[in-house]
């Protein structure tokens, strides 16, 4: 619970009504308040101690939040309790094909079997999946900018399926809370990088999704880069629309589509994104 995704996990259960927060592990500072790990939730009473994975009390448990670096989540859910429901927000069981994995991760999946069985946590897109599974797979940052504008359109049949182009910024915080010299303010100030050009883990995922919703595969030119913010993220994707359709119709979808969902806003038509708005 120590990194930027557990803390973020925290101070939203921590104030949501439907659920209370019994137990949170984090190896390295076990013993400390999460307050005195991120000062930012001080204002969140009553919130337990960390305590050592190896330590952790899951009787009292109902559902767990997995918040552990790529790699790590495999081996520790195998030792979880039977019947809890997991949500696992690291990329471990985000892709179906445990050999694609294996190649954009580099190193072997450890549970092919829970694999099986992980449901893709797109809720919009997997709703009624997501409610009956025992394991969800997060989806990850880049993934969902990118496929929740793009899954409505496709299904519709009002864009090609070729020569998509996804131009995308994210600040740092997506790169982890470990220290790294690339991350550094003196190296970050003033300048914008791209990164994982041509090879970024998230492009099987992407395409995974599309390809779901096209029925056929589906490929992308996919280009991130890291900007000097702390975080947020903005992608801008570049399509070619399918015979007869105009903006008006993308705009029209996206609009029905998104309608009745609680975390999707549309903007007015003409009006443009700023992640300073987010």
């Amino acid at each position: 619970a120590s990194g930027y995704t557990g803390a973020e996990i925290i101070r939203l259960l921590a104030n949501h009504p439907y659920f209370g927060i019994t137990v949170m592990t984090a190896d390295r500072n076990a013993g400390k308040s999460m307050d005195s790990v991120f000062p930012h939730l001080i204002t969140q009473k009553d919130l337990p101690v960390l305590v050592s994975t190896s330590d952790a009390d899951f009787s009292d448990v109902d559902a767990v939040f997995c918040c552990l670096p790529h790699g790590t989540t495999q081996e520790i859910i195998k030792g979880l309790p039977k019947g809890l429901k997991i949500v696992d927000l690291s990329a471990d069981f985000r892709l179906r094909n445990v050999s694609e994995y294996e190649e954009w991760y580099g190193q072997p999946h450890r549970a092919p079997d829970l694999q099986e069985e992980a449901v893709y946590g797109l809720t919009e897109i997997l709703r009624e999946e997501i409610k009956n599974a025992h394991l969800v797979a997060n989806p990850g940052c880049y993934p969902t900018s990118i496929q929740l504008p793009l899954v409505p359109l496709i299904k519709a049949n009002l864009i090609e399926h070729k020569n998509i182009i996804v131009d995308a910024k994210s600040g740092v915080s997506g790169a982890g809370r470990g220290a790294k010299v690339a991350n550094l303010y003196t190296e970050l100030t003033e300048g914008i990088m791209s990164y994982g050009v041509t090879r970024h883990r998230h492009v099987p995922e992407i395409e995974q999704g599309l390809s779901d919703a096209a029925h056929s595969k589906v490929t992308i030119s996919f280009t991130p880069h890291l900007m000097p913010m702390t975080r947020g993220m903005q992608s801008t994707i570049y399509v070619e629309m399918a015979s007869g359709v105009t903006t008006d119709n993308l705009y029209q979808q996206l609009k029905v589509s998104y309608q009745d969902e609680e975390f999707v806003r549309l903007l007015e038509k003409g009006a443009v994104p700023r992640t300073h708005d987010v």
